[in-house]
């Protein structure tokens, strides 16, 4: 209780114009379609439709730093019978740079580290995967301004993740799942 209390009397002695507009919150529906490429032939992983939230805080007008959450559960198959299933939780964190940050449409880039934690693994019995991943992320898209404060979004990400697939604790193969994940949603800036 006492340290909501400092926090909001340090936020209430900030300018208005320190913390106006600072921060951009997103509801998104993502598509992750996988780009997998592993050295057994006909290994792959299932494109899932998930939800994701996100936030943004610009630094300046230009300049923001986005974190995105979601999570999903995707289906292994090999030759398209199915190995099982598994989930995977990846908080990405991207520097982005916004073109027009005062115009109707306002387009960005941004690049940035992934961490993937694998979790909830189903897969054949002796199967399993390595637990975490870490890799880069590349970004692009817009958003649409529609109200005073709320913005249409349309993004897309290129994220390397990769695991090992075991098979009783030995390795059979490096599994590279790599997806471009797309997305619309809907923003709200405060």
């Amino acid at each position: 209780m006492k340290s909501t209390l400092l926090v909001a009397a340090l936020i209430a002695t900030l300018p208005a114009t320190a913390i106006a507009d600072s921060w951009m919150m997103r509801a998104r529906a993502i598509n992750i379609a996988p780009d997998v490429s592993s050295s057994i032939a006909g290994l792959d992983v299932s494109s899932e439709w998930v939800p994701e939230v996100d936030f943004t805080y610009f630094l300046t007008p230009n300049i923001g730093m986005e974190l995105i959450l979601g999570t999903a559960r995707h289906e292994v198959t090999l030759n398209g019978a199915s190995l099982g299933k598994l989930n995977h939780l990846p908080p990405t964190l991207t520097l982005q740079y916004h073109f027009m940050p005062t115009g109707m449409f306002k387009p960005y880039v941004g690049a940035g580290l992934n961490y993937t934690r694998f979790y909830n693994v189903d897969l054949a019995p002796g199967l399993t995967v390595d637990s975490n991943s870490f890799g880069g992320a590349l970004q692009a898209g817009v958003d649409i301004k529609v109200t005073e404060n709320g913005y249409i979004n349309l993004d897309v990400k290129k994220i390397w993740i990769g695991t090992e697939v075991q098979s009783n604790g030995a390795k059979l193969t490096d599994l590279d799942i790599d997806p471009v994940v797309w997305g619309i949603g809907y923003g709200f800036r405060f």
